[in-house]
């Protein structure tokens, strides 16, 4: 999760188990405007063998299904399912298993992806093969619900824009949301953690880390010139973040949540 950041260093800030291995979330992100209720990514699902969930050990009792229900909702009640990229922990919930088929989850939502990233992973290269899952990938076009949006579109709602980043995979989107007056940028994971503000903390699963550097040093001034709240997938704590300008670049001012705003 760290990249080519020594291990000294990060586990200062994200302490690993006896396996290496931490703790992450797979924050969603639900918007509800009118009569559209739409939700971006999934998380990983719950379809795969006990073999492919015993190598990222999966723990805690939260569900998206008990998330919605929190609400008042239903997968059912899902318009639109925004997929940033996918990977199977951003997508993986949205194909289910009834019997020996393989079905979508929200029944009545068009899934939204883009035809760059689309093409990417359903001829994957081989390093990331093993996160690019036919069986999350295909169903959702074999349903006939898929739908591809534009790079600096608004076709989805007119409060949601979608620019989309290629470092970490190919046209990832990352979703800004206007709320509330306030624009909230869906990082994925060009930005997964607090702990990633930092320029040369990128992913060994980026496939341009370069990129990234590039994607991320574009962003950050940006977003605390402009007051960007920065939504954060896969930080297990911290679920959103403002960002100010320091002496040694741009850093989180404070911590938050939507609730608060």
């Amino acid at each position: 999760m760290f990249g080519v950041v020594p291990k000294s260093m990060w586990v200062k800030m994200h302490a690993p188990d006896a396996n290496n291995m931490c703790t992450w979330a797979m924050r969603c992100l639900l918007i509800e405007d009118g009569k559209q209720l739409i939700l971006i990514d999934c998380g990983m699902g719950y379809k795969q063998d006990e073999k492919f969930f015993s190598r990222y050990e999966p723990h805690g009792d939260d569900t998206l299904e008990k998330s919605l229900a929190k609400l008042g909702y239903h997968t059912d009640d899902i318009t639109d399912m925004l997929l940033s990229h996918l990977h199977f922990d951003h997508c993986g919930g949205a194909i289910k298993k009834e019997g020996e088929k393989l079905v979508p989850t929200f029944k009545n939502a068009t899934y939204w992806s883009n035809e760059k990233h689309w093409e990417w992973a359903v001829k994957p290269n081989a390093r990331e093969k093993a996160s690019f899952l036919k069986e999350n990938i295909l169903p959702i076009q074999e349903s006939g619900q898929l739908k591809f949006i534009e790079d600096g579109s608004r076709a989805i709602n007119p409060n949601i824009l979608i620019e989309t980043v290629s470092g970490h995979t190919e046209s990832m989107m990352t979703p800004h949301i206007s709320y509330k007056g306030h624009t909230i940028v869906y990082c994925a994971d060009l930005i997964p953690s607090r702990w990633h503000l930092s320029i040369p903390f990128v992913m060994a699963y980026d496939t341009r880390p370069l990129l990234t550097l590039d994607e991320k040093e574009s962003l950050l001034p940006k977003a605390a010139e402009n007051n960007y709240l920065l939504y954060l997938e896969h930080d297990p704590n911290v679920e959103m973040i403002s960002l100010q300008n320091t002496d040694k670049g741009v850093r989180e001012k404070e911590q938050l949540k939507l609730v608060d705003l």
